[in-house]
């Protein structure tokens, strides 16, 4: 089982004179709620996390939704022996998370710790998980921010991703 999470930097806060009822994707994507994300294997105990402070945490849920949609486009489905690749990138790195499914399972990779074995997850349960944690997160930001689910771009990104 896959854990998703992440904490907010106290390094990096947003703006104090942010509209987020206004703010357009560039900054919802780039520049606003920075802070750490990880990828965990429960099973396992094992992690893939970073400890940078300046990754943008919505991005990342976002882009992860992405990412497993893309690992899904071969019509084979889990029966796809063809490896099918993706990977995410962070904006200000060069670092980062690579995936590849085959069958049903997505082995996922991080370069910056090269030597670690991939996590290994269910291309099912990473596609549950990852919009279970942009909805969670979601809620967590504007509960912080109310005007933020005002924010039209918001609305779509929910409807183009709805909980599993």
């Amino acid at each position: 089982m896959i854990d998703i999470g992440y904490a907010l930097s106290r390094r990096f806060p947003d703006p104090p004179q942010t509209r987020y009822r206004d703010a357009d994707v560039r900054a919802l994507r780039h520049d606003l709620f920075c802070g750490d994300v990880y990828l965990a294997d429960v099973d396992t105990d094992r992690e893939l996390a970073t400890a940078w402070g300046w990754v943008p945490v919505l991005d990342f849920a976002w882009a992860l939704c992405d990412v497993v949609e893309r690992l899904d486009r071969d019509p084979l489905g889990s029966r796809a022996a063809r490896p099918q690749r993706a990977e995410l990138d962070f904006t200000e790195s060069t670092d980062r998370l690579r995936f590849t499914r085959r069958f049903g399972t997505v082995r996922i990779s991080a370069d910056w710790t090269p030597d670690e074995p991939p996590l290994t997850v269910l291309h099912s349960e990473l596609r549950r998980e990852a919009r279970d944690f942009l909805h969670d997160l979601l809620a967590d930001l504007t509960d912080l921010h109310d005007d933020l689910a005002d924010n039209p771009a918001i609305w779509d990104l929910q409807a183009r991703f709805p909980r599993a």
